[in-house]
This record gives structure tokens, sequence and C-alpha cells, in this order.
């Protein structure tokens, strides 16, 4: 079985886009091959600056001959069914047959297609996967219509077996296939011809050619921080500099360079960042004194002076680089220490967005709301508000304009140069994690607060003017905020009244009406859904809860009033499913979440988390899967009955009419479960609630066992549906368990 070699050869292919590249090739190639009737038995694909490159082991020479019968309409069917059944099979009408069929004659197509030899698919699927390769960006060149990232100069494409190479012969606009390549543009620029992947990748390694992306990455690590060991020094790690650094060179050489000492002073970030972004240069630190003291550079050429010509020319662009951002860290300096006044006053000209008012006024809803929280997390209200009011001057620094990405660290600078206390300066860094998933999450009480702060108004300001996400659209991140602010809560194990704050929250920022009326009708309105325990699962939950809070209340409730508590619940519930998805990957249940967001206190994050690691915990057990099949047999009984006799059995069960003994043990396991539970669950002890429900297990099961509940006595019946009754009872104040699948 022969092996597939293909090299596509251009002109410079930008580094962020060679390995997705390089796949595409890989996809396209094999699916191509697949779908034409050949099979491989492995295939790999390699990139460098100037080429893509495949390489296919134990390719089938041919393909085999396949015979297909494909059934068609009915015979007298219209003819344009007929014809549209003809193209698809890719036959005559005169080549159909005619069948019997269970519901009369049908037509039949014979589609049969004879083997191919590899070579001729291999071209056909070579050029389909060339003339429609998926570049982000492509160009024309010349007088051809061929389209690709930059000029392609040459094609390999040679099937070898141990009989020898033979060229895959195609024409792609003037372009011919053949054996031949070049390897380095200035090292080794001559043509030489290869006979197989093996022979093609020691010819290139020998012409100044290093094929795969990994070990070319490999190669400039080991020898910069080889460079750096030897002076005391250690390179900063940075692997997505790294790959891209690998993917601009073909046979790299590593060069270590020295930063003027006039710009030792600047922060580590800010040398670090420049070097990165604008001369793809790694850091190098001192371990002692964390500074960033050189810089390592990937040359693509060995001259004979070993580098120093362009090393001086490196240093040369650098410094220019660098005196660019000493002058805004000092401009930065002189406005900070003023107070960064300025800065804070040209955020109201930086529009957040257009119904959401400017930056500034974005700031002033942050502050209040820090303030706030505060107290929630433990934090001082004045340096939370202090922090909130900072927090964000840093983006009118002449440092972050230039560099984006330090917004939030260069804050933490100026604000300790402004003599602010370590805590707000930390605020100021911190307040924009967690980013992601995987991102660390703030732990010190200001930071925390402002954290909050600032992804709550985020989202409850788009909540407001209903810029939500929808299916996969997520343009303001409003789904990353709302992980942020579970995760912020979660970790530092805050107990925060969510639904009272966004009604708060959305009600001050209304301006149809005043603040203190806001305040009064939205904390009125919160408190009372919230001792209601409603469910946010129910869709007419606020209409239910609005209507019975004007009756209880006496007075007329404005528009504005029901539409802020609408968009609260329905903020919360949008949290909650985000916290399935939070706590699906921690391995609890969607229902065991569903069961726990049916309960009252369901906008306390912390709390509905330990209620549903506890019911993950006690359902994984066999008394805790059990006790659900007996509470679910005892809520059907108990409904059936219910439904039937048109009341509601929950009076009160009377031990005096208990005859069995079975029965009087659920009794008394009810009240002993009872006389644990009540007292666990106003403790937000769970676990003990959750073990006091499984131990109802045996004493529910024998009952069901051994006692008849739809007894001859009417008395014995209803005493004994009160029973289930209490089982239901005692174990919907731990849980919703009809939410709970199984």
């Amino acid at each position: 079985m022969p092996d597939l070699l293909i090299e596509l050869f251009s002109e410079e292919i930008p580094a962020r886009m060679q390995k997705r590249a390089a796949d595409d090739l890989k996809k396209l190639v094999t699916d191509g091959l697949v779908e034409a009737g050949l099979t491989y038995a492995g295939a790999a694909a390699f990139s460098t600056p100037r080429r893509l490159t495949l390489s296919l082991d134990g390719l089938s020479a041919e393909s085999k001959a396949t015979r297909e019968e494909r059934k068609g309409p009915k015979v007298g069917a219209p003819d344009k069914a007929v014809e549209g059944f003809l193209r698809g099979a890719g036959v005559a009408r005169e080549d159909l047959e005619v069948r019997d069929d269970k519901k009369g004659q049908v037509y039949f197509a014979i589609i049969e297609k004879p083997g191919r030899m590899a070579a001729d698919i291999i071209a056909e699927v070579l050029e389909n996967a060339i003339r429609n390769f998926p570049w982000p960006k492509s160009m024309r060149w010349g007088a051809g219509a061929l389209k690709w990232v930059r000029p392609l100069h040459s094609i390999i494409c040679i099937l070898s077996d141990e009989g020898g190479a033979q060229v895959v012969p195609m024409d792609i606009d003037g372009i011919t296939s053949g054996d031949i390549t070049r390897g380095h543009r200035f090292l080794a620029p001559d043509s030489f011809n290869v006979t197989g992947f093996d022979d093609y990748e020691a010819k290139l390694k020998r012409a100044n050619v290093i094929l795969r992306a990994d070990e070319r990455a490999e190669t400039i690590w080991h020898e910069a921080t080889n460079q750096a060991f030897a002076l005391g020094l250690e390179v900063v790690e940075d692997r997505g500099l790294l790959a891209e650094v690998a993917g601009l060179v073909e046979w790299p050489v590593v060069l270590l360079g020295k930063i003027d000492d006039d710009f030792l002073g600047l922060p580590p970030e800010v040398l670090q960042t420049s070097m990165k972004e604008h001369q793809k240069f790694f850091s190098v630190r001192n371990p002692k004194s964390n500074r960033i003291e050189r810089f390592v550079t990937v040359a693509n050429m060995e001259t004979a002076d070993n580098g120093a010509t362009i090393l001086a020319g490196n240093q040369k662009v650098l410094s220019a680089r660098l005196a660019d951002a000493k002058f805004f860290w000092e401009n930065d300096l002189r406005v900070a220490k003023a107070g960064m006044e300025p800065w804070l006053d040209s955020l109201s000209n930086v529009t957040f967005h257009n119904k959401l008012g400017s930056q500034k006024e974005r700031i002033e809803r942050i502050a209040a709301l820090a303030r706030e929280i505060a107290p929630s997390v433990g934090a001082d209200p004045d340096l939370a508000e202090q922090a909130a009011r900072v927090a964000k001057a840093d983006l009118s620094s002449e440092m972050v304009f230039e560099f984006p990405e330090l917004q939030g660290l260069m804050g933490r600078y100026y604000a300790t140069e402004a003599g602010l206390d370590a805590s707000v300066a930390a605020a100021c860094q911190e307040h924009y994690s967690p980013l992601g998933p995987s991102d660390d999450v703030p732990t010190a009480p200001v930071s925390v607060a402002v954290a909050l702060a600032d992804k709550i108004d985020t989202l409850t300001g788009f909540w407001a003017i209903d810029e939500k996400p929808t299916g996969s659209k997520d343009p303001f991140a409003l789904r990353r905020a709302a992980l942020g602010v579970i995760r912020l809560i979660w970790q530092n194990e805050l107990s925060i009244e969510l639904l009272t704050l966004f009604t708060h929250k959305i009600s001050l920022d209304d301006i149809s009406r005043s603040a203190s009326e806001a305040l009064s009708n939205a904390l009125e309105l919160s408190d009372f859904l919230k001792n209601k325990g409603f469910d946010a699962d129910s869709d007419n939950i606020v209409a239910k809860h609005f209507k019975d809070w004007i009756l209880l209340s006496g007075e007329e409730a404005s528009e504005s009033a029901w539409e802020n508590v609408a968009t609260s619940v329905d903020l919360l519930s949008f949290f909650h499913d985000r916290l399935k998805v939070f706590l699906k990957d921690k391995g609890i249940r969607h229902d065991i979440i569903d069961a726990c967001i049916a309960m009252p206190g369901n906008d306390d994050l912390t709390l509905l988390v330990k209620r549903a690691e506890a019911l993950a915990t006690t359902l994984a057990t066999d008394d805790g899967e059990n006790l659900i099949q007996g509470f679910k047999r005892a809520n059907n009984i108990l409904t059936q009955a219910e439904e039937k006799d048109g009341v509601e059995y929950s009076y009160g069960a009377d031990i005096k009419f208990a005859e069995d003994d079975a029965e009087k043990a659920l009794f008394s396991a009810l009240d002993a479960a009872d006389a644990k539970i009540a007292p666990a669950m106003k403790n937000e002890d769970f676990s003990t609630a959750m073990t006091a429900m499984a131990a109802l297990r045996g004493p529910i099961d024998a009952f069901f066992t051994d006692v008849q509940v739809n007894a001859d006595s009417e008395i014995l019946r209803r005493n004994r549906l009160n029973l289930l009754s209490r089982i239901r009872n005692i174990c919907l104040t731990v849980a919703d368990l009809n939410k709970i699948e199984g």
C-alpha cells in the first residue's frame, strides 16, 4: 500500500493561521479520499512559514467497485418526480428497472461505479481542497483565478512504495505538481527532489528547515532558557508567544539581548507587554529583583557575526518602543499622584452603552452598589466605594490606551502611586476577575465588593433595557458576568439575597420615578416575594405575587414597579440556568438543582449550592435513592385521593387510630425526623436534615408493605392519608423531591 506526500509551498503564511491551515488540509484531503472509497492507516499534517505538508501512510492503491440499488418513485408518478430521481441517481430513464412492491410497481436504479486508481482520486480531491481552502483571508495574484493566503509557488504530490515514487499529475492555474521543493529562503535556497516523507523531512533539515512546529518551539525554549540560565536569569514563560514565534521561523536562531538601563524602572508587565506585542520578544527576568532585564529574540538566519548585527538592530528598535512606554508611564504618574480626577472626568465622554449612559455614570452606580454590598462581604463601605470610583480610572491613561490588555493592572500601580489604601489598589486590578471558568477569584473583601458591583451593574443594566443573550449570541458577555458572580459568591461563601439586590438596583436606576419611591416599593415587594417562597420556574410567578402584594399593601403599584420585579425575577432565573451549568461540571445532576431551586431562599446561591450538595450526597446512598421511591408513592396515592375526594389531607394524623405496628413505627419515625429536620433547616445544616430524611426510608417501606392505606374504615383511611401528608410535608421542607427524576 503506497504512502502519500503533499506539500503546498508558498510565500510566508501568517503564524496565527498555520496550525488551523494544517488541520484543514488534513481534514479536506482525508475526508475526500475516504468519501471516494480510499482508506489509509495514518495521517499527519505539518506547517512552517512557507509550506503546508500532509503525509498519509498505508493508502489503498485503488477504490473498490460498488453496486447500489436505489428505490425510486412509483410507476406512473409525475415526470418531474421521475426526472429528479434520475438526476440524483445519475442514470438515464432507459436504465431504470420496474419491480413489484407492496403498493404497486416502482422504479429501481442500479448504480454501478467502477474502481478508480488512487492517483486519479488524489488529483481530484487535492485540487478541490486547494480551490476551496477555508483561509480566513486570501488573495489573487498574477492573471490566474486561484486564491491562496499568499502566492502559491509549487505543489508536491507523490505516491511512494517499495517500487519507487510516482508524481500524481495535476495542474492548478499553471502550477503543476512535482517532487521538487526548496529549503530555507536564504541559507539553502536551491531546489531538490524528494521521494517520500522520511526523505523529505531529512532533506529539509539539511536545508535548514525544521518541519515540525513543536520541534521548532522546543528548540527555541531550550536554547533561550539555557542562555538565560548561564547569566543567572530566567525566561518568562509564554506558551502563546512561543507558538507564534515558532510559526515565524523555519530555522530558529535564539539571541539574547540587553535592555537599556533607562527602562529598567518601568513596571515589568509594561516591559513584557511592549516587547511581546511590538517585537515578539520573550522577557528575561532576574529572579532576585523580579525585574525584566533582558530579552530573547528569535532570528531566522545564521550570520557570520553570530547574530550581533541582528541583535543590534533589534535593540535599537526596542529602545524606541520602550522610550514611548516610558513617556506614557511618566505622564500617567503625574496624573495619578494628583488624584486621577482628570481621568475620571474624561470618562464622562466615554459611552458605555447608548441606553446605559457614560462610563462615569456607570462608575457612580457601581460605587453606590459596592457600598451597599460591602457589609455582606466583610468590606469597609468607605473603602469599597472609593475603590469602585477609581477602579476604572486607568481606562483614560496613556498606557492603557496603548496597551488595553494592561487595564486593571496599571490601575493598581496608579492607585498605589496616588497613596491610596492597599486594598483599594488591589481592587483596581482584581475587580475584573474572574474573567473565565479557570480564572482566579478575588478573596480580598474590597475587591470582592467591587467585582460583584461591577458585574451586577452590567447584568441589571442590560436586563433593564432588554438586551439579553439569545441562543449562541452574547455580545456583552453576560453569561460570563453571571458565572463570575456565581464563582465570587460560592468560593467566598457569601450570603447575599440576589432578588432583593436586583430589584433594589433596577428600581434605583429607573429614572421615571424618584429614588425614594423606587426603593420603598422595591424592598417591600422583594421581601414579600421572598417570604412567599416563590417558585422561579413557574411562568405566572411574577404576576401571582405582584397581585398579592397589591392586595396586601392596599395601594396601586406603578407599572414601573411591576416591570422592575418581572425583570429581577427573570434575571434570577438566568442565574439559576448558569448555576445549573456550573454545578453540572461539579457532578451535580440538573434535577437535584431544580429540586433545590424550587425551595424558598433560592436567591442565596451559597445556601442553594449547599442544599444541592447535601441532597446529591444523600441521593447517592441506597437509603436516599429508595426514599425517593417511597416519597413518590406516598405523594401519588395522596394526590389521587385528594382529587377523588375533593379535599386536602393535611390536618394531622392521630396515632390513636394506628392499628398496625408498622403504622405506629412510622408515626414515631416522622416525629423523630421532624425534631431533627426543623432545627437543622433553621440553622442551614442541610447535611443533618438530609440524613434525618433518608432515615425515613425503612419505616416508609415497612408501612407500604404491611399497611393498606385505602382501608374499609373511612376513619382509618383518612388517618393514613393524613399520615402520608406528613411524609410529603417533611420531605418537601428539605427539597422539592417531585423534581427528582426516576
